[in-house]
């Protein structure tokens, strides 16, 4: 079949995979182009990408000097088995250093956060000689075996125990809208972390704890000033290390370089991804302090494979680099996310399904619930795993309809446009919203009498 002719919406969906979906009834949307902060479909039509498509494309699409540095790696030299030295490799760990937390000087190149969390917990569990890894219920992690089993959303509970490992165990969410503890900051104790020490106290053989630093797709949830630092001193105290994850809410996403730099506080490893290159190529980064990497001095550093510090996934990362010192993305994201922060809360007072808006920079959720005086949502992962419409999702298709395009995930919607995004294109994914919104307030409970 000739390319004119290629069905492409039937080809992907008979022959290739809707992931984290029921595949019957699949029928992916044609997309064309991307440039800017826009896509454009099969017709013709154009879309903001309100949401850096998977939280990813903080450069937003088709940014030149990173593609530049990709065809330059291609035509100079696409591949070296990770055994070599190479200028790139080298040159991005320079890089690294530079933009890191304090403190973290060793890197692992690997090819997703998937992949960097992996990583991490093997890592984590050489270094400690110990087994358990503390995450928390509102995580993702990733998809492979040991990311999967430390993921506490229901993507984990699909493929239990078939492709999971031992060894992860729960605690509480810093989620101060669902205190687990029903407590309202700033009366809030910070007893999710208090849980946490519970744990260290009584699991045992624990190696790490294991949190995002700004929870990303299970809801946005930015942590009270306390509650990372607190964590940092509870895995001194009891021996364990701390792994911040940072695939969506590094790179510039909440205003700083990585979230940690919100509250001074150093992992003993940290992982990233997707913003490391804004995601024109796949690469991944498990980050370690010299503590951690002395140990692999004489002991056997039990891990690899072949695409690790794979060249054309590292020239995009300089590029890119390159790119937010340049066009000043950090500032700018903690600018105008303070703008978007107002923008969104505006809404909470016309829109009775609101319940909640959180966020920093431009990494925003907001919450709809059938009662907002009961908090009681409109669906439960229970709904999101047996594939029942959910209506976040309604809304999320209703912007759509009116060319915007947001993540929306079980009750929220994930606000996180790319970092160049103008004032302009905010005014219109807001508005978007706004008459979006419409739909979920007709589901709201009313009140009895």
């Amino acid at each position: 079949m000739s390319e004119a002719n290629l069905d492409v919406v039937a080809t992907t969906t008979r022959h290739t995979y809707a992931t984290w979906n029921y595949q019957k009834g699949w029928a992916p949307l044609h997309v064309v182009d991307a440039e800017g902060c826009h896509f454009t479909d099969a017709s013709g039509k154009r879309y903001l990408d309100f949401s850096s498509q998977l939280v990813c494309s903080n450069l937003g699409h088709r940014n030149q000097a990173v593609i530049d540095a990709i065809c330059k790696q291609a035509q100079h030299m696409p591949y070296i088995s990770p055994g070599f030295a190479c200028d790139i490799r080298a040159q991005v760990s320079q890089a690294l250093l530079e933009v890191m937390p304090p403190g973290l000087t060793k890197f692992f190149y690997s090819t997703s956060g998937t992949d960097a969390n992996e990583a991490a917990i093997k890592i984590a569990r050489l270094y400690t000689g110990r087994h358990k890894i503390v995450s928390r219920y509102h995580s993702y992690h990733g998809a492979t075996a040991a990311s999967i089993s430390a993921t506490g959303d229901f993507r984990r509970w699909a493929v239990e125990p078939i492709a999971t490992v031992d060894g992860s165990v729960f605690a509480p969410d810093c989620y101060c809208y669902r205190c687990p503890f029903d407590l309202r900051y700033p009366d809030c104790q910070v007893r999710c972390a208090d849980y946490v020490e519970y744990m260290l106290q009584n699991e045992g053989n624990v190696a790490a704890v294991l949190v995002e630093a700004v929870v990303g797709t299970n809801g946005i949830l930015v942590p009270v000033p306390e509650y990372l630092p607190r964590l940092k001193r509870l895995c001194e105290r009891y021996g364990a290390l701390l792994i911040v994850d940072e695939v969506m809410s590094g790179w510039g996403r909440t205003g700083e370089w990585f979230a940690v730099n919100h509250w001074n506080v150093r992992p003993d490893i940290l992982t990233t991804a997707k913003g490391i290159t804004g995601s024109y190529a796949p690469l991944g980064v498990t980050a370690v302090t010299p503590e951690v990497a002395r140990f692999f001095e004489d002991h056997y550093f039990a891990h690899g494979h072949t695409y690790e510090a794979h060249p054309l996934t590292l020239a995009p990362a300089i590029a890119a680099i390159g790119e937010y010192k340049r066009l000043d993305l950090i500032a700018r994201a903690k600018r105008l996310g303070a703008d978007l922060g107002e923008r969104l809360a505006a809404l909470k007072a016309t829109h009775p399904a609101v319940g909640d808006v959180r966020g920093l920079g431009l990494f925003w959720a907001v919450e709809i619930v059938r009662d907002r005086r009961s908090r009681e949502p409109f669906n439960t992962r229970a709904d999101k795993l047996a594939g029942r419409p959910v209506v976040v999702g309604r809304v999320a298709a209703d912007m759509m309809r009116r060319g915007v395009y947001v993540m929306s995930w079980i009750n929220h919607l994930l606000i996180a446009p790319p970092l160049i995004v103008t004032e302009e294109e905010l005014d219109t994914g807001v508005a978007a919203l706004d008459a979006a919104l419409a739909l979920a307030d007709a589901e709201v409970a009313q009140p009895a009498g």
